[in-house]
């Protein structure tokens, strides 16, 4: 049985990822309409991770018999001037999910819940992972960015990214 402390602060996580999808929606909307194809199908891929980081935590917390309160999802509220205006916003975002994924494994250590710190773990390593590709997309813009040709090629190769499912075992 999990902690009641351990299934808030999953519960508050679930919805934070749904939103994190929301927000990179968002983000390829904003590229889509730039006529940059190949940044907005990165970030389409980015919320279809965002999302499925939600459901495993969603069935994680059912595995454990708990029921998930679901929020609503608030609406984006950035404001985009730049071309990497969205980037910079989704870097802040990522280290602000990092943050939450460690209160959670803070809690969960404190409470000695060894079963959500090896759940988590795989968290733990996908945060690692999703901040340094949106910092070397940031400094692939920076070099790359005021160039249209090279603008272009980045797009193109941004456009070739597939999505892969996680693998994460419950």
């Amino acid at each position: 049985m999990l902690d009641p402390k351990i299934v808030s602060l999953i519960t508050k996580q679930v919805n934070n990822e749904f939103f994190s999808a929301y927000l990179y929606l968002d983000f390829a909307n904003y590229y889509e309409h730039k006529g940059l194809k190949g940044f907005a199908n990165w970030f389409k891929i980015q919320a279809q991770e965002e999302r499925d980081h939600g459901m495993l935590m969603y069935q994680y917390l059912h595995n454990n018999n708990e029921l998930v309160e679901l929020d609503s999802i608030s609406r984006p509220n950035k404001t985009y001037e730049k071309l990497d205006d969205p980037l910079h916003f989704a870097l802040a975002h990522e280290c602000g999910v990092t943050a939450a994924i460690n209160e959670i494994y803070s809690a969960a250590e404190q409470l000695k819940d060894y079963r959500t710190m090896q759940f988590l773990d795989w968290f733990v390593k996908e945060q690692g992972e999703e901040e340094a590709n949106t910092h070397e997309l940031i400094s692939k813009m920076e070099l790359f960015g005021g160039d249209a040709r090279s603008l272009y090629l980045l797009d193109a190769d941004l456009g070739s990214r597939t999505y892969a499912a996680p693998s994460l075992t419950l």
